[in-house]
């Protein structure tokens, strides 16, 4: 998971064009499919956790990678590639282009999307 991830922040990026310049978005839009087939090794399903603070006291949530992937896998991935970016205005346009799917069917078929070999 972590290796697919750092490959869509990069293209995210877009510094993988000749291009780059780090102060505009240049970043492709990428779809993920088949987010529920991620593989992850060790002891992380269990060990992994994810925390969130709902603003109330005693408002902290916690779920684990293992409970997460069952319920929401696309969220792991998105939860990933979020914590590569950069943490402004700029990373969150970059993370707008980002389009995660459990399943092989998504709506952005008219836009012809093309696969990406890593």
């Amino acid at each position: 998971m972590g290796r697919l991830c750092s490959r869509i922040a990069l293209r995210l990026k877009g510094k993988h064009k000749a291009d780059y310049s780090p102060h505009v978005d240049m970043g492709d839009h990428i779809v993920v499919v088949h987010a529920d087939k991620i593989a992850v090794t060790g002891n992380k399903l269990d060990d992994k956790m994810y925390h969130h603070h709902t603003g109330r006291m005693g408002g902290l949530k916690s779920i684990a990678l293992g409970k997460l992937l069952k319920e929401h896998p696309e969220r792991a991935i998105q939860f990933a590639v979020k914590g590569m970016l950069p943490k402004t205005t700029l990373g969150r346009q970059m993370f707008r282009k980002l389009h995660v799917f459990a399943g092989d069917k998504h709506p952005h078929t008219a836009q012809q999307p093309k696969p990406l070999e890593l």
